[in-house]
């Protein structure tokens, strides 16, 4: 539904909206919104999703002086998240921001050898004001949120945010939620700036509910995997 709205409302742009996390139209101006805020300022350190409509995000958290950590994508690596450092860029901060310039000007790392981070940028497809959020369905956020939380890397005090153009927000309890589902404290469009309440929660990792494929396919999760007790014990 909210694919579709953006593209009948021409608020979608390059890569195109459709089964991702879907670029949008301001997505500059939210970003901008999003650094006028008193989280944004008193952050040190921003762990963000790898996504084109937070690219604007990564770029100004770099030019204020931010340390990023950014998710490879899908966390198809060893060491899961790119490490980028304000003072040692091999290309500018909208060029080392990029997926692709990320390579360039940034190593690979462990959750392990991150820094406790102060403010989490999500991607979203869809938001709500009371922080409901949903992805496009792989649970990649939630995972990489909950890795982590177990790591002592995100608490209770992290500040979870999103940019969003307001086509994605939707009215209260159209999106279903899981135990597991971590919530936005807030939702930033061009035109505004949502505080939303606190949700409780396990943010965890839910080992029961992941499929040995999904384990299978993210080599940080299967190294982590609890073993399984043998019959004998």
């Amino acid at each position: 539904m909210v694919w579709n709205d953006l593209i009948a409302g021409k608020a979608s742009r390059f890569p195109g909206a459709r089964g991702r996390i879907p670029n949008f139209v301001g997505a500059e101006a939210a970003a901008e919104r999003l650094r006028g805020t008193s989280q944004w300022e008193q952050a040190r350190t921003v762990k963000s999703n790898p996504d084109s409509p937070q690219w604007p995000v990564r770029q100004r958290a770099l030019e204020d002086g931010k340390l990023v950590f950014m998710a490879v994508p899908r966390l198809a690596n060893p060491e899961p998240f790119f490490y980028l450092d304000p003072d040692d860029l091999a290309d500018t901060p909208r060029a080392a921001s990029s997926i692709k310039g990320a390579t360039r000007s940034a190593r690979t790392i462990r959750v392990e050898d991150m820094e406790p981070v102060d403010l989490v940028v999500t991607g979203c497809v869809a938001v709500d004001p009371t922080g409901a959020r949903m992805g496009k369905g792989g649970g990649f956020s939630d995972l990489e949120y909950a890795l982590a939380w177990e790591a002592g890397l995100i608490g209770p005090s992290t500040v979870v945010a999103t940019t969003v153009h307001e086509i994605q927000v939707l009215d209260p309890d159209l999106i279903p939620l899981a135990d597991h589902d971590m919530g936005l404290d807030l939702i930033v469009t061009p035109e505004r700036v949502i505080n939303c309440p606190r949700r409780t929660g396990s943010p965890g990792v839910r080992w029961e509910e992941l499929t040995d494929e999904k384990i299978a396919s993210i080599p940080l999760l299967a190294a982590l995997r609890p073993s399984t007790p043998t019959p004998d014990g």
